[in-house]
């Protein structure tokens, strides 16, 4: 009967959100693949859209606990300062050395 019940729920779009980051980027893989395949009615593709959308915000929430987790070991080091990520802002470009051969950034590459 267990497993009656789970298909039901699993049909309904009502299983309980995964736990691990891994197991929402593969169901969020899934749902993308359906959308993408262009089969489902209008009806079952805004059922997949809000599943996606409720999958995305859970993965959120996993990485920012991961964020904080990291945070809060790095301070009880001591050693480290944790600066929280900012979205939108891109982060600084490093300088690198020039591989031999290829030009450095200051030359005129003609394409």
């Amino acid at each position: 009967m267990a497993k009656d019940s789970a298909k039901d729920t699993a049909k309904e779009g009502k299983d309980p959100a995964p736990e691990q980051y891994g197991d929402v980027v593969g169901r969020l893989e899934g749902v993308v693949a359906q959308l993408e395949a262009g089969t489902l009615s209008l009806e079952d593709s805004l059922k997949a859209f809000e599943e996606g959308i409720k999958l995305v915000r859970r993965g959120e929430q996993l990485l920012n606990a991961a964020e904080q987790r990291i945070e809060l070991l790095l301070s009880e080091e001591g050693k480290d300062t944790a600066v929280p990520l900012q979205t939108g802002v891109k982060p600084p470009v490093l300088p690198s050395a020039p591989k031999k051969g290829a030009p450095s950034a200051d030359e005129d590459v003609p394409f």
